[in-house]
């Protein structure tokens, strides 16, 4: 029932009503009491209702930066005026990235391919570890710029050694799987354009999400020849998938090393940072240590936390050197970074200034990982055995970071955000 408008809400003023006419039978005092009790009823409901204020639209939030180019870089501080530590080893670092650097096309939109080839022509010789002239050629080089806000998260992986055998038998029963033949990639802006999965599985034509780390483990790719070894933990076994590549102790004392294949194409969901939400670390728990110790305390809740991360990693056999990161080529201990090929170029050095001086010096992005994402989000890595896993396993790091790009990049980067955009075809 709509509410009645008053003749005093309407007007301001009260009209007087006109007199209304006897009539010659007196009605029941109680024949009117049904409306009058639903009338009033429905006038009290109206005297408590209230308009809403009404609020403008919230403004959509701009867009996030997608690449170092977006997010504006800027000058870092002088090179001249920098130390640079460790650059004997980044030096060695940088030369294995030069093949790559030269021909890779830059996804940051910081550098060009010909960018590099002064830097990488002019390499002092491999014999050389003076740390003046290698600085001298570093500074002669390179310059030192700032992405987004430049400050900079940096946590640590290694090259794990777990129990494992070629052959499953009593103790190894957890399948190490080759990338699977059906697993198909396609370019990120034509799966865009089509709403499917970069990475997936084709069923009728059409790409659809691959299995997902529950699946694989209840045997979604079982008996299909996939298997290159089996793990005998399977908590090891998920850590070693985390860091992508890592070892295989044999039964006979030999060691298999295995290497990144590919990814089920699944989001990678870090479960410290979701145990910790959830309560269920305790201050100085949130090292890998501290996550392993709580999920071997609670083996079903633990699997089902692990199972979480629906990321799933497949393997190779590595017979050369390694391990290898995304560029394809061997990575260095000490010296290898992760970083987001979108905000760093892979292959440039990158300057490290943290609160952890053992990870603070020069480094060179050579890698990339799941959870490594944005503007100056770095994982170092360092190497194999139990000192690297520890170091990597604590690694927290806070402070500044700077990559290093060709001399001249700022300058070519400014005229070309002067220029005038071409309007779209």
């Amino acid at each position: 029932m709509p509410c009645p408008v008053s003749t005093f809400e309407s007007h301001g003023v009260v009209q007087p009503r006109a007199p209304r006419r006897p009539t010659r039978r007196t009605a029941s005092p109680f024949r009117h009491f049904p409306s009058l009790v639903g009338m009033m009823i429905a006038l009290a409901s109206c005297s408590q209702r209230t308009v809403p204020p009404s609020t403008p639209p919230v403004p959509p939030e701009p867009p996030k930066p997608q690449t170092a180019f977006e997010s504006g870089a800027r000058a870092g501080p002088g090179i001249e005026t920098v130390a640079l530590a460790e650059i004997a080893a980044a030096h060695a670092a940088f030369k294995i990235s030069c093949p790559a650097v030269t021909k890779r096309q830059d996804a940051s939109g910081l550098t060009r391919p010909a960018d590099w080839i002064p830097a990488c022509t002019s390499l002092p010789p491999a014999g050389v570890t003076d740390p003046a002239a290698l600085s001298s050629w570093f500074r002669s080089n390179f310059e030192l710029v700032e992405v987004g806000d430049g400050a900079a998260f940096v946590t640590g992986y290694f090259e794990p050694e777990i129990a494992g055998a070629r052959t499953p038998q009593p103790g190894y029963e957890i399948p190490v799987y080759r990338k699977p033949p059906d697993l198909v990639e396609v370019d990120a802006a034509a799966a865009a354009a089509a709403g499917t999965p970069r990475r997936g599985r084709l069923v009728d034509g059409v790409i659809v999400p691959y299995f997902d780390r529950t699946e694989i483990e209840e045997g979604a790719l079982a008996g299909q020849g996939l298997e290159i070894g089996w793990a005998a933990d399977a908590i090891d076994f998920f850590f070693l998938q985390i860091q992508g590549s890592g070892r295989l102790r044999l039964p006979d004392g030999g060691v298999m090393r295995i290497g990144y294949a590919g990814q089920n194409g699944r989001e990678y969901v870090g479960i410290g940072k979701l145990m910790k939400d959830r309560g269920l670390l305790g201050p100085g728990q949130t090292s890998m240590q501290g996550i392993v110790a709580w999920l071997r305390e609670h083996p079903e809740e633990g699997k089902a936390i692990m199972r979480e991360n629906k990321s799933y990693i497949f393997f190779q056999e590595l017979t050369g050197p390694g391990p290898l990161g995304a560029l394809g080529l061997p990575v260095t201990p000490r010296r290898t970074v992760a970083a987001d090929p979108k905000f760093v170029p892979l292959g440039a050095p990158v300057l490290l200034q943290l609160d952890r001086p053992e990870a603070s010096g020069l480094w060179v992005a050579q890698d990339t990982g799941g959870a490594i994402k944005g503007a100056n989000r770095f994982d170092t890595f360092w190497g194999a055995g139990a000192d690297a896993a520890r170091i990597a396993g604590g690694m927290q790091g806070k402070g500044r970071a700077y990559v290093a790009v060709p001399r001249g990049t700022l300058a070519r980067l400014e005229r070309e955000r002067s220029l005038p955009k071409q309007p779209a075809a």
